[in-house]
């Protein structure tokens, strides 16, 4: 087995998948890449068993087609260490010896068996839709962020895909807050549901091109599997009921507030400075068409005050956030103005952009502290 491959080209291609590997694998494989060679089509794979993706690509020259497992920690290391140039990858697949030769260099490693690398779990019984990549892209960033890292709640440690023919919905929720986020322009073939851990949708979101190429999406029981013109995905489902997050939405929240979002995000950061390091807790006193955001830490004499102008309808009222996951969640709010839904101190805050985009519902939900807590 032999093939020359641009050096950039290769490491471009193995970074893309190089963060599936996992730093403490269980089997000395499973930090290898799997090099597939046909032709002058080179396949290259990295999995930890619960995550695999699959990257193509075409070689300069290929002779003799084969499969090995090549140690990605070195490989890496070496590639990135290479100007650009053309190396020379052979394979002796008796010892398992690969010789990488390079202008002025020659050097060697062992490799692994490919019959030991784990092989793709079967596409059977699959439900199969398109989507825009950049969409799916969408969805993950506006959901990722509020995943909860609360393993004794596993379906809370992944975001739920919604389906339904006439829209598909992404969930997340980490118990102070949720995301709801619902493109209505992507069709689905059935009404279901299925919930994508974390670590995927993370990998998903770094290689996908942001663009308007289609990419199919199906999925069984176990897996999903994602398929673009260049890079493919499948990973294992959490087998776990996502909440019932409907329950957890007001039905009627009548008092709205309406003001620039950079400006109440510099705020936050300025006035939260200030407050309880265990709570973060910034209080919204809202007076009329005024805002003001205070914060206090007792143990250390700290106090905060900070006051902004805003548009408000409803009773004037003091409600009480956590002023970092108010930072982060608004912070993936689009527009230059948010509208949050109030209704008493203690009820869930929900808060929207004012404008939003076409086929786009965007709702994101915040549990209020108590006031002096």
């Amino acid at each position: 087995m032999r093939f020359i491959v641009s050096s950039t080209g290769l490491l471009k291609n193995l970074q893309q998948i190089s963060g599936v590997i996992s730093s403490n694998a269980v089997l000395s494989v499973l930090e290898d890449f799997l090099c597939e060679l046909k032709g002058n089509h080179l396949t290259l794979t990295a999995t930890d068993l619960e995550t695999m993706m699959r990257v193509e690509m075409e070689v300069a020259e290929g002779r003799d087609d084969g499969r090995i497992c090549i140690p990605s920690k070195i490989l890496m290391e070496y590639l990135k260490n290479l100007p650009e140039q053309p190396i020379t990858f052979t394979i002796n697949e008796e010892d398992l010896s690969i010789e990488m030769s390079s202008t002025g260099g020659k050097y060697k490693i062992g490799g692994e068996k490919a019959d030991d690398f784990p092989t793709e779990p079967p596409t059977e019984d699959v439900t199969a839709f398109t989507m825009r990549s950049i969409d799916l892209i969408e969805g993950i960033n506006k959901t990722l962020f509020a995943v909860s890292n609360d393993t004794l709640r596993p379906a809370m440690t992944g975001v739920c895909f919604e389906l339904a023919p006439e829209y598909l919905s992404f969930i997340s929720t980490d118990a102070h807050r949720l995301i709801q986020f619902t493109r209505a322009d992507i069709k689905c073939p059935m009404e279901d549901s299925f919930v994508v851990p974390k670590k995927p949708l993370q990998q998903l979101r770094s290689t996908l091109p942001a663009d308007d190429s289609e990419i199919q999406l199906s999925y069984n029981g176990n897996h999903l599997f994602v398929q673009s013109s260049t890079i493919s995905l499948n990973c294992r489902l959490i087998d776990a009921r996502f909440p019932d997050y409907r329950a957890v939405i007001p039905n009627e929240n009548p008092y709205t507030l309406t003001m620039n979002r950079a400006e109440l995000i510099s705020a936050l950061r300025r006035v939260g400075i200030f407050s309880n390091k265990t709570t973060s807790q910034v209080v919204f006193e809202i007076n009329g068409n005024s805002l003001q955001l205070s914060a206090q830490d007792i143990d250390f004499s700290y106090e905060g005050r900070e006051t902004l102008s805003c548009q408000y309808v409803g009773e004037d009222m003091k409600i009480a956030f956590n002023a970092k996951l108010m930072v982060e969640m608004i912070s993936n709010l689009d527009g230059e103005n948010l509208k949050a839904e109030l209704s008493t101190p203690t009820r869930a805050g929900i808060f929207r952009p004012e404008e939003p985009s076409e086929n786009e519902d965007l709702l994101m939900l915040l549990m209020p502290l108590m006031v002096g807590i």
